[in-house]
Order: structure tokens, then sequence, then C-alpha cells
């Protein structure tokens, strides 16, 4: 399975654009190479440098499997379902890093079920461990420009 952007490479600088120091556009993803298998996807951004060690900046589920791409600035409609970030907002929210560099890693999951219940960022992870068929990373970069 493969994850990329046409707003950046992988481990690569991400575009103020996307975050707080711009527009905090989400950016352009799609994903590729994926089970036929696949009955939905969802999208976790997780900031693994931060204090405490994440923050989550982006989550989404219920992704149907006809979706293989996100445009950037995306407004979901039927695109997915998003879940409270550490923002405590449902949407996007872009890296803004109290200091240094930071690593965002945005992971793309292709499940076995075409839907999940009740999850939240606290328990994302533990709702979709069982349905996993396959996943893939790509990893942004990002200081603060002020």
């Amino acid at each position: 399975m493969k994850l990329t952007s046409q707003n950046f490479q992988n481990n690569q600088q991400m575009p103020v654009e996307c975050t707080c120091d711009g527009k905090d556009r989400s950016p352009q993803l799609t994903w590729s190479d994926f089970s036929a298998e696949t009955k939905s996807f969802a999208l976790f951004c997780n900031d693994p440098d931060a204090p405490g060690g994440r923050w989550v900046h982006w989550l989404v589920v219920n992704i149907p499997p006809t979706v293989t791409s996100f445009l950037a600035g995306i407004e979901m409609d039927d695109h997915g379902v998003e879940v409270e970030n550490s923002f405590g907002q449902l949407r996007y929210g872009g890296p803004c890093p109290p200091s240094g560099e930071h690593r965002y890693v945005f992971t793309i999951y292709a499940l076995d079920i075409s839907s999940l219940t009740n999850v939240n960022r606290a328990d994302f992870e533990k709702h979709i461990e069982p349905h996993v068929i396959d996943k893939a990373q790509l990893v942004g970069l990002y200081s603060r420009q002020i």
C-alpha cells in the first residue's frame, strides 16, 4: 500500500499553507496498491514529537473504498467521518510545533469493515486493530516560521 501527496514528499518539509502559520489547509493525499478486500479506510495524522508524545491532528474514519484521495483543503461531505482531534475540532489541524522540527505522520489504513462506531482519538487504535488489512505512512516535517 502507498500514501503520497502532491504537497510534500516523504520525510520532507510540509508547505506553510498546510500549517498554523499559513491557511491550516489539509494536504492533498492519494493512496493506492491496497487489497481488493478493503471495505473502508481510516486516516490518522499524529505528531509523535509533541510534548506528551502524541498530538492528533486529523482523524477520519468510514472512508468508502471508492475514495482513494483527498483534495487539499477537503470538506468531508461523503468522503468519511471526521473524529475530534487534539485541538477539540472535527477537522484537520495543521502543524504548529511549540519549538524545533516535528514529524507529522499520516497513516492510511485499509480495513475489512465498512464502518466504525463510537471511535474517539484515545481509542482509535483499539477499534481498528482487529480490522487492519494493510497500512501506509507519509511523514511531513515542520518547524515554525516565526
